[in-house]
């Protein structure tokens, strides 16, 4: 459920090619979440509101903590497939089942993408 409908129709314009790719995308289900969480080799992860673009890296006071070798990573692990497991595997049938007026949104507004 996004919090930001524009947003959400902006990221699915990206799913086609991130999923021809390999990459596989779940959305969670019961609501929100906001945090963003890496893992790594089971010794690495970090935890924080930061998205990977440049307003959050270089303009805002987002926060994030890199935990290293450390027993939290498996929790963070955890919580994470916890979170997966309540969340759906998107396809490439069902992003191409989008309607029209959904995909034109979505495309408009990937011009104007490096401003949002």
């Amino acid at each position: 459920i996004p919090d930001k409908k524009y947003a959400y129709l902006l990221a699915r314009t990206y799913y086609p090619e991130l999923i021809a790719s390999g990459v596989k995308i779940y959305e969670y289900e019961p609501g929100f979440t906001h945090a963003k969480i890496f893992v790594s080799d089971d010794e690495k992860a970090a935890v924080g509101s930061i998205n990977l673009d440049f307003r959050s890296l270089y303009l805002h006071f987002e926060c994030g903590v890199f935990i290293y070798n450390n027993s939290e990573v498996d929790k963070v692990e955890r919580d994470f497939q916890q979170t997966l497991a309540k969340s759906h595997k998107v396809t490439l049938m069902e992003v191409k089942k989008q309607t029209i007026a959904t995909k034109i949104s979505g495309q408009v507004l990937r011009l104007i993408a490096p401003l949002m």
